[in-house]
């Protein structure tokens, strides 16, 4: 065959062209291999590094496993049902704490405004019954910067109450607020269409005129719930004060009016027995100043694991469906 022959030139630029696509088709093939294990290598350790920081007794043996400590909970932020201060977690806590062979005492480190009288209530219960059964662990409530309402309402059911000379203490009170847009509707031209079943089924619907009668009815409503924190209240400082002081606290009306005092304030009213931080009364007060946090956390390796699962799951996807869309 001829060296001019044209048939040979055309099947060697053929041959380039494979050749051009195949090692093009493979250098994708292996950066995408790459990729996918640098992404792989990259959840590992994000993993690995939320692991150490949520549980790291996972890896590391904890140093206090066999030694005395003090317990110590956070009730932190709004005391309900859908956040982290809800009954069920700071409960568990509770539990948990007072369970463990090494627990001297605990601390309820308190910073929150109040909420859920339900999830106040349940906490207090519990405190007192599991303070009934372990005898020997005290408990103290340890204000930082808020301890209103129904954060006090769980603190009276410590042993003893201390906060920073700054803390705002107290809102022993119950309210119910909302809101009434009758004239709004008057002013806009619609008409509000209420059908109920029962005489004061409709009692809080806010685009209806207050009805004195349901008014009253909510007051007592309000002021029942209102006796049942003042009743907790007063059984909680009753073991802690004298019986002058106790006295004293009882004819201050203005304590159960729903107005807060600063941490000094309180010291002198009797709503605290002392000035002081968590450190503090572990060093100090308990004498045992190695704390073992006992709040029960959100499971975030859980939810990680179901996440990291399907985005690992959604990479491979793309990446085969990739490949093969190559070949």
């Amino acid at each position: 065959m001829s060296k001019n022959d044209p048939t040979l030139d055309e099947n060697w630029e053929r041959d380039t062209l494979r050749r051009l696509a195949f090692a093009t088709l493979n250098e994708q093939r292996r950066a995408r291999r790459w990729r996918l294990f640098f992404i792989f290598l990259f959840f590992v350790y994000l993993f690995v590094t939320l692991i150490l920081v949520v549980k790291p007794d996972l890896f590391f043996k904890s140093e206090s496993s066999d030694t005395k400590h003090t317990a110590l909970i956070d009730i932190d932020g709004v005391i309900a049902s859908n956040t982290a201060a809800n009954a069920d977690n700071i409960v568990t806590s509770l539990r948990s704490a007072f369970k463990d062979k090494n627990t001297s005492a605990i601390i309820l480190r308190i910073n929150s405004p109040g909420g859920s009288p339900v999830q106040a209530g349940y906490i207090n219960d519990e405190l007192l019954r599991l303070r009934k059964k372990y005898k020997d662990i005290a408990v103290y409530a340890v204000i930082t910067d808020i301890c209103a309402s129904g954060g006090y309402y769980i603190a009276a059911g410590a042993d003893k109450i201390y906060a920073d000379k700054a803390s705002l203490v107290g809102s022993i009170g119950v309210l119910m607020d909302g809101f009434g847009f009758v004239d709004t509707l008057k002013k806009l031209g619609i008409e509000r269409r209420l059908m109920t079943a029962g005489d004061h089924k409709g009692f809080l619907d806010p685009f209806s005129p207050a009805n004195p009668e349901d008014q009253a009815h909510i007051k007592t409503l309000l002021t029942d719930i209102h006796d049942q924190f003042i009743n907790v209240v007063k059984k909680g400082r009753k073991k802690s004060l004298t019986v002058e002081d106790y006295q004293k606290f009882l004819d201050n009306k203005a304590l159960f009016s729903g107005l807060i005092w600063t941490g000094e304030q309180a010291l002198a009213l009797g709503l605290v027995d002392g000035l002081g931080s968590s450190s503090y009364v572990a060093r100090e007060i308990i004498k045992v100043k190695k704390l073992r946090d006992f709040t029960l956390k959100p499971d975030y390796l859980e939810r990680l694991a179901q996440r990291f699962g399907q985005t690992m799951a959604n990479i491979l996807s793309q990446e085969i469906k990739g490949t093969i869309s190559l070949q």
